[in-house]
């Protein structure tokens, strides 16, 4: 070999050590955990041993759960709560995360607590609510709002699915018992004193609240395709049709609720899509904001377990940190029009800002995305380190559910696992 030659492969060798790690990552997996129960692992392709991913997982979880900070409280022998540390309430989305978390940790003490919890005190015995939980009371247990917010019962189902299979129904709580008492309350309102399903049966979509006004609209961040597949495979309520359907139609929704330039999603919609104009009973849903952050987290989660959108995933992931990256990574702000225009000022709900919650649910997407720039969000994720002030409740559940994500521990539980 010439020495030409041997120096062209030399310089070739030493560009590739000295390339970024964010440049040397895999592309998305082509299949979903559903066939392969295995999960790719995004920091370790980053280059991180599974030792320094596993301690930094449990750092993050003992953090966000900390007594110091005030989410996890135990108020006595037998149960828990999760607290929205900043209106110093419980809700029925924050007890639900709390319980999916526990779930995927193998902490059943946690999960049991949190569980008896809000059966006692959050979830309705008699009609017409039946079945349903408050979605906010106080931390003594008492009722601020007895209506119900779907997102809550979506993760109330699928998180007492998982702790059925893994840790059976025989140990004092029939997790599957619960969660099937959960779905036939459900599907079985008609409309008496204004209460619906929770899935409107005509569009197959989960409603933004079951009731008369809450009924007729979708909430983006509700959309979890692959939530539904675990419902039509361990749910046994008779179903499995319905539940497989209702996955296709949310993948299909989720195509037309998305900006097809920024990816954006607004906070409410119609079920076909379309934006609701902001003059709903005052409410302003038409914004990118809080609710709508969720959006990239769940896409990924659909992507990891069930891959059955993958194209479109993929460029939906592409698509929107192509643009928050043009914002500036350090510096795109939690709240925009979909279009990805600033809101007017008396639109904004609070200072626009760089939030934790949306870094960490930017990052978490990249496990559909294509481009070498979504290791920088990944990146962004490992080193962020909170400052004071930062609120656990909710930047830090999405923090630790982006974490499961991109290490592969943000699993489907099978039965008997």
């Amino acid at each position: 070999m010439k020495i030409k030659q041997i120096l062209a492969i030399t310089l070739t060798a030493l560009a590739a050590c000295s390339t970024p790690k964010t440049e040397q990552l895999g592309q998305p997996w082509t299949e979903g955990a559903f066939e392969t129960r295995a999960y790719r692992n995004v920091f370790a392709e980053m280059g991180y041993t599974q030792e320094e991913i596993d301690a930094k997982v449990q750092s993050v979880f003992d953090e966000t759960f900390s007594a110091q900070n005030k989410v996890y409280v135990e108020p006595d022998d037998s149960t828990a709560y999760i607290c929205d540390i900043i209106h110093n309430d419980v809700r029925s989305e924050g007890m639900s995360y709390g319980m999916m978390i526990a779930v995927q940790f193998d902490r059943k003490d946690m999960f049991d607590r949190l569980w008896r919890w809000s059966k006692k005190y959050m979830q309705h015995q008699e009609e017409p609510r039946k079945g349903y939980f408050a979605w906010c009371c106080k931390t003594d247990g008492s009722q601020i709002d007895p209506g119900s917010a779907s997102d809550g019962e979506l993760y109330f189902v699928t998180s007492l699915i998982f702790a059925s299979n893994r840790w059976g129904n025989g140990t004092g709580i029939d997790y599957l018992a619960e969660a099937q008492h959960i779905l036939n309350c459900s599907m079985e309102k008609d409309g008496t004193d204004g209460v619906m399903p929770l899935i409107n049966k005509e569009h197959k979509m989960i409603t933004f609240v079951p009731d008369r006004f809450g009924y007729g609209f979708t909430d983006p961040s509700y959309h979890i395709p692959a939530f539904y597949e675990v419902w039509a495979r361990w749910a046994d309520d008779g179903r499995t049709e319905f539940w497989q359907e209702c996955a296709d139609v949310s993948r299909q929704f989720l195509h037309k609720a998305t900006h097809p330039v920024t990816g954006l999603t607004p906070d409410y919609s119609h079920f076909d899509g379309s934006l609701m104009n902001r003059n709903r009973r005052g409410m302003i849903g038409d914004a990118f904001r809080f609710d709508s952050w969720r959006v990239p987290m769940n896409i990924a989660l659909d992507y990891s377990w069930a891959c059955a959108d993958r194209e479109w995933q993929q460029e939906y992931g592409n698509r929107i940190q192509d643009f928050l990256y043009s914002q500036g990574i350090d510096t795109f702000v939690n709240q925009y029009n979909v279009d990805g225009t600033q809101l007017a000022d008396s639109l904004q709900m609070g200072k626009p800002s760089h939030a934790p919650g949306l870094v960490s649910t930017a990052a978490a997407v990249s496990l559909v995305c294509t481009h070498a720039k979504s290791r920088e969000f990944a990146q962004r994720l490992w080193d962020y380190r909170p400052t004071p002030g930062f609120n656990y409740y909710y930047d830090g559940l999405l923090r630790l559910f982006a974490f499961m994500h991109l290490s592969g521990r943000y699993r489907i539980i099978f039965p008997n696992e």
